[in-house]
């Protein structure tokens, strides 16, 4: 072949080239997915309530810098913007929890991609009061009987059903209002008490023998009320029943995903330490299949 055909076979062939690599490379700028605007709502175990490091931005909340929105952020890379506060209701979505906290759902908006929220135990003080109750029947048993469930029958259960459950709704109704694009995760709550009574739990968590199932299950229907609600408003409920499983408040420091009522190492008693925060973030990333 003459030199100046070759010249020109080579010049045609690296002009080829050329445009090909720029294509690709125009084509992989393309497929880069963009950032997840990400918004976590929720209570005190969205907020990660007694987890170090504490968020000052707003210290009413006792928000955590390693919460569970932080962790899912940091490892999607997601553009976070965390409104969690600890003891919030449904109805703190659409009013000020306190002075210059504003509603959660303010920080909602048509350019939501990720929305994530655990709420719901704080209604009707479901949480803290049956803690309480049973906490103090079971320490005036002395850990014998079921005091509490004696005492409280269905009641518990007679306010999630009525009153929570569509609170709930409505919430996660009001989620999708604000952020109609976005991906809602509606998290339910890890187990609190073992699936059996424990002697050796009483210590941690005082609750009576005959208690501690009656306790769990309180918790199940609530858990139930979040999947409810979650499933019929479009939202994806992360079950955290199997995974939870065995990392309850009376299982041992290094395991326990939730810290006990006496003698933990948490600041604030039966709520995730930060093992279960990550762990939280962790099972909701592989639901959503973000991990």
């Amino acid at each position: 072949m003459p030199k100046h055909a070759l010249r020109r076979v080579m010049t045609a062939t690296a002009a080829a080239v050329g445009t090909l690599a720029l294509g690709l490379t125009d084509a992989t700028a393309h497929a880069t997915p963009a950032t997840l605007d990400y918004v976590a709502l929720g209570d005190s175990y969205s907020a990660g309530s007694g987890v170090l490091p504490v968020d000052l931005t707003s210290p009413l909340c006792l928000r955590s810098t390693a919460n569970y929105p932080h962790v899912i952020a940091a490892a999607t890379g997601a553009h976070l913007k965390d409104v969690t506060c600890g003891a919030a209701r449904t109805s703190d979505f659409t009013r000020a929890q306190y002075p210059g906290v504003a509603p959660q759902l303010d920080a909602l908006g048509a350019g939501t991609d990720l929305v994530t929220l655990t709420i719901g135990g704080n209604d009707n003080s479901t949480f803290i009061n049956a803690i309480t109750a049973c906490g103090s029947a079971g320490v005036l048993s002395g850990g014998k009987g079921s005091p509490c469930k004696d005492e409280h029958g269905t009641s518990f259960d007679d306010e999630i059903e009525a009153s929570t459950y569509p609170a709930l709704k409505a919430a996660l109704g009001a989620v999708r209002t604000k952020a109609p694009g976005a991906r809602v995760a509606a998290l339910g709550y890890p187990w609190i008490t073992p699936a059996g009574a424990d002697p050796s739990c009483f210590a941690k968590l005082p609750v009576a023998t005959g208690d501690v199932p009656y306790l769990r299950a309180i918790q199940a229907h609530l858990n139930d009320a979040v999947r409810r609600a979650a499933e019929e408003t479009g939202a994806t409920y992360v079950d955290f029943s199997e995974v939870s499983e065995g990392h309850d408040a009376c299982a041992a420091p290094g395991t326990r995903w939730i810290e006990p009522l006496l003698f933990g190492r948490g600041l604030v008693p039966v709520h995730p330490n930060a093992l279960g925060e990550r762990r939280m973030a962790e099972h909701t990333m592989s639901v959503l299949g973000l991990s």
